[in-house]
């Protein structure tokens, strides 16, 4: 039976709210720059961006790994949540700066009845004891690891002295698998290199004579 108490609707709306607020939060990753491209002189995204093809990279990791997808998936897409609150810290800034992840997820989440959950996914995370938060940590790497290489097949000669750092932070063989696979394979070939090269000679989806 639904609780239909005074009591119970104001706490049911409260949380609708909250979470309400969340969403809105969560659109501030969209807004957030990823301040590391400021040293490499080329390149930027944002940490929506970044979050999505993570948590794209932790699915195709997870299942190599026979992992447990769903969580490591979660992992990935948690991973940066708190940078709404605080901003990216690249590691220059990090030299001189510190920040309370924790105190932002819990400011964040108060209310939305997720604080538990989120928390404890950052903390595994952060922990990088299990497979999942291992796979997680190398999606979040990968991600880089591919802008680096794009911005290598377009001209930054500073990115390749990058992409030589990035893939020592790799922990898994999968990632590992993965990040050889990126760094040899050109940026553009997943739509300029076809099957049938005759696609590129047609004009307006018309073959020429």
């Amino acid at each position: 039976m639904l609780n239909t108490e005074p009591e119970a609707q104001v706490m049911a709306d409260q949380t609708w709210k909250r979470l309400a607020d969340f969403v809105f939060e969560l659109g501030m990753l969209r807004r957030t720059p990823r301040t590391g491209y400021q040293f490499l002189g080329s390149g930027a995204e944002n940490v929506a961006e970044h979050s999505f093809r993570t948590a794209m990279i932790g699915y195709i990791l997870a299942r190599k790994a026979g992992a447990d997808v769903a969580r490591t998936v979660f992992l990935c897409l948690f991973h940066d949540v708190h940078e709404a609150r605080i901003g990216d810290f690249n590691y220059v800034n990090r030299i001189y700066n510190t920040s309370n992840a924790v105190l932002a997820f819990t400011h964040a989440l108060e209310g939305t009845g997720l604080r538990v959950e989120v928390l404890g996914l950052w903390h595994e995370l952060e922990a990088g004891e299990t497979l999942e938060s291992n796979l997680a940590q190398d999606a979040d790497q990968l991600d880089f690891i591919a802008n680096l290489k794009e911005e290598q097949d377009l001209g930054n000669p500073y990115a390749a002295k990058w992409l030589e750092h990035a893939i020592l932070r790799v922990k898994t063989d999968f990632a590992r698998e993965l990040a050889q696979a990126i760094r040899t394979t050109d940026q553009s070939d997943w739509w300029f290199v076809r099957p049938d090269e005759s696609w590129w000679r047609k004009g307006n989806g018309k073959p020429r004579p």
